[in-house]
């Protein structure tokens, strides 16, 4: 098939435009004003007609001869994919914010009555969660207005959710002894389980039968339950996963990072300024 000759398309475009142009002028005209056409018309109708099958063979063709394009227009559709799911996210934070930043059922640490608050979606399995969990020692220690929400969001197997079972009925039990036990649960060199999470729990005082108790309370699954809920409405898949004002940061991509994203949201209520 042959190709098709731009030098025709080229022509044909001006003169199609032209031509629209000028008739919008000529119909706002009045009639003894109106000038004569015919050449104009006679021209556009003089050019080729353009054949579907030639034109798409000249895109393919052009496509082909430059290829660098097809990065740019997946480029330009992924920005624009990630600009719909930040502006999908940020209303989903704004619907939700009390069941994000101050649910009663959510442990709590740094200061619980900061002027700024991190949520933090993990696993106790997490290998991401346990490198970033540093992240937010440091940024604790450093800023004493600083509140972190940990949102217990077991999604790596049975024995996730077994920890963190244990990890919220001794929550419930020794609020004040939690801190401790998330720190040395989340760096456990090894597999969170049951097992280790309890052998944790009773070595900072608790009692296993009142743990296991706790346990049987339909309430610690409802809590599990409405985080998955929770974090299937922001999009959330994976772990960890931060809420930080107006935006969810996916991923540990450290301390600097989040702590930018803080100082924005405390100069402006938003993480861009």
């Amino acid at each position: 098939m042959p190709s098709l000759d731009w030098k025709l398309i080229a022509p044909a475009a001006v003169v199609a435009i032209g031509g629209l142009a000028f008739a919008t002028y000529f119909a706002a005209q009045p009639a003894a004003e109106q000038p004569q056409v015919e050449a104009v018309v006679e021209v556009a109708e003089a050019q080729p007609a353009l054949d579907k099958a030639q034109i798409n063979a000249a895109i393919r063709e052009y496509l082909l001869e430059n290829p660098e394009v097809m990065l740019e227009v997946q480029d330009a559709l992924q920005e624009k994919q990630l600009a719909a799911q930040r502006e999908d996210q940020a209303k989903a934070i704004e619907d939700q914010k009390t069941a994000i930043f101050d649910s009663m059922a959510d442990p709590v640490l740094g200061n619980a009555d900061g002027s700024a608050t991190v949520v933090e979606f993990f696993d106790y399995n997490c290998g991401f969660c346990k490198r970033a969990m540093a992240d937010m020692v440091s940024m604790m220690e450093s800023d004493s207005e600083l509140k972190f929400v940990l949102k217990e969001f077991p999604i790596l197997g049975p024995d996730s959710e077994a920890a963190h079972h244990v990890a919220l009925a001794f929550h419930d039990l020794y609020p004040e002894q939690y801190p401790q036990f998330h720190l040395r649960l989340l760096g456990f060199d090894g597999r969170a389980s049951d097992e280790s999470a309890m052998r944790i729990a009773t070595e900072l005082g608790g009692d296993e039968a009142e743990i296991r108790a706790r346990m049987e309370d339909p309430s610690i699954g409802e809590r599990i339950r409405a985080t998955y809920a929770l974090a299937n409405e922001l999009g959330i898949s994976g772990t960890p996963a931060y809420v930080v004002g107006d935006e969810v940061v996916s991923g540990a991509l450290g301390e600097s990072v989040l702590a930018t994203k803080v100082a924005n949201v405390r100069e402006c209520g938003s993480t861009v300024c």
